[in-house]
C-alpha cells in the first residue's frame, strides 16, 4: 500500500469516533452520563453521547423525576453545571456529568436562579426578534441526561 493511501482521509469519520467514544467512556466511573463534541475542519462538530455502566437507566430516571416537576432548560443548565467536568483530547471536548447528584439536586427540588433563568429568557427573546420568529411563553423543556430523551427525534 503507498503512503498516499495511508494518509487518505475517510469519508466517514463515525467508526472512528464511535471508537474514541468507546474508549473515552472506560475512563470515567459508573453512573455518568458524557456528550463529546467532535470539532471538525471545516468548523462544524459531530455530537455523540456516551453513558457508562448503569448510567442510561438512572439518566432516563433522572429525566422522569425532572420533566414531572415542571424543570425547564434553565434548571438542566444550573444542575448540570453544578456537577460537571469538562476535558479535552485535541480536538474532541467531552463533558462528564455524574449522574447520582444530579438525581439528588432534582429530588432536592434545585432551580435556577432567577437571575440566571432572566439571562436566559433574554437571550431568547433577541434571537426570536433576529429571526423574526414569535417566542414561546417561559423556558424551553429539560434537556435530559438519558437516553430516552437525548436520542428523542428533533433532540439530536
Amino acid at each position: 500500500m503507498s503512503t498516499a493511501h495511508l494518509l487518505h482521509a475517510a469519508s466517514d469519520v463515525k467508526p472512528i469516533e464511535r471508537a474514541v467514544v468507546d474508549e473515552v467512556l472506560d475512563d470515567f466511573g459508573p453512573e455518568t452520563y458524557l456528550g463529546f463534541a467532535f470539532y471538525r475542519p471545516d468548523g462544524g462538530c459531530n455530537l455523540w453521547h456516551g453513558w457508562t455502566d448503569g448510567g442510561d437507566a438512572l439518566g432516563d430516571q433522572v429525566d422522569s423525576l425532572a420533566l414531572a416537576a415542571g424543570l425547564d432548560c434553565g434548571d438542566w443548565l444550573h444542575i448540570g453545571d453544578r456537577h460537571s467536568s469538562i476535558t479535552h483530547r485535541g480536538r474532541i471536548r467531552i463533558e462528564a456529568y455524574p449522574l447520582r447528584p444530579i438525581l439528588a439536586d432534582v429530588q432536592a427540588g434545585e432551580r435556577c436562579p432567577e437571575e440566571r433563568r432572566s439571562g436566559l429568557r433574554r437571550v431568547i427573546d433577541c434571537a426570536a426578534e433576529q429571526t423574526g420568529q414569535t417566542p414561546a411563553p417561559g423556558l424551553p423543556r429539560w434537556a435530559g441526561f438519558g437516553p430516552a430523551l437525548l436520542n428523542r427525534k428533533g433532540n439530536r
